[in-house]
């Protein structure tokens, strides 16, 4: 399944399952085939998915530490970080909250 985030606002971002599914879960939603993020409540989902990836970030930095200390490699990131895959929705949001637009997917 493929997740296609539309607004009026900008180009619509597409993410595979696994990736929009995770990503739904950081702005508090269940994973579904069709949804709304409303324009009334953009800003506090952008918090929410900026407070996501930060936590990803600090848990992934934690790894790293932990590695150092112990005298091992440091560990990899493997593949695309969430940063990477959430932030063209952040963008999206950030515009369509500019213009007082939902985001949709699925419709």
């Amino acid at each position: 399944m493929l997740y296609r985030f539309k607004s009026k606002a900008g180009a619509d971002v597409v993410m595979m399952a696994e990736s929009g599914d995770a990503v739904l879960r950081l702005l508090g939603r269940s994973p579904a085939p069709q949804g709304i993020l409303e324009a009334g409540a953009l800003p506090g989902l952008i918090q929410a998915l900026e407070a996501g990836v930060a936590d990803d970030e600090a848990q992934f930095q934690r790894g790293v530490d932990a590695a150092k200390a112990a005298g091992e490699p440091e560990p990899r990131r493997q593949g695309v970080s969430l940063r990477q895959r959430a932030w063209p929705l952040r963008e999206l949001m950030q515009r369509s909250l500019k213009e007082n637009a939902d985001v949709v997917w699925g419709v």
